[in-house]
């Protein structure tokens, strides 16, 4: 049985990112496996606070160079975005942050 921990692997800070926040919305990566409604249970649990909307896809690894070999690929990914309720509290990690 897999965790709230395994499910959500890391937070995605970007320009784009940093700019949802105002919006309640919070980027992260994740579990392939994982589908929304775990994803909604995880953040719920982790950061104590009430999502509204998950929205997820996959990103594809892009073409890296891999030593003196001429290509080779980063991993495949899948991304969430985590919309949090209207009066919901903010996740305290991202605040320093903007």
């Amino acid at each position: 049985m897999r965790t709230s921990y395994d499910i959500i692997l890391r937070p995605i800070v970007s320009e784009q990112s940093m700019e949802a926040l105002d919006l309640l919305k919070y980027v992260f990566e994740v579990d392939t496996h994982a589908n929304k409604i775990e994803i909604k249970n995880a953040v719920e649990e982790i950061f104590g606070v009430k999502v509204d909307k998950v929205t997820t896809s996959h990103v594809k690894g892009k073409s890296r160079r891999q030593g003196r070999y001429p290509e080779g690929y980063a991993k495949d990914w899948k991304k969430a975005v985590v919309r949090l309720k209207p009066g919901s509290k903010t996740i305290e990690m991202f605040e320093g942050m903007v």
